[in-house]
């Protein structure tokens, strides 16, 4: 079991004061934790650094752009 009372959340840097839907991040020791920042008590998914890594890279070079 993942504890995230410690958790540090941050939203990406193109969302801050716009106002949009988003979600939130949180680089934790054994994972990296992500949920809707509408929603800080709801869910939380939580990816290991090494999956993480991949699809922010993906996503870094645009893989999932419409």
């Amino acid at each position: 079991m993942i504890d995230f009372s410690g958790a540090v959340w941050r939203k990406p840097a193109r969302s801050q004061g716009s106002g949009d839907a988003c979600v939130e991040v949180a680089g934790l020791a054994a994972a990296v934790a992500v949920r809707d920042s509408k929603n800080p008590t709801g869910p939380v998914l939580a990816f290991n650094r090494q999956a993480w890594a991949v699809f922010a890279g993906q996503a870094r070079t645009g893989r999932f752009d419409r």
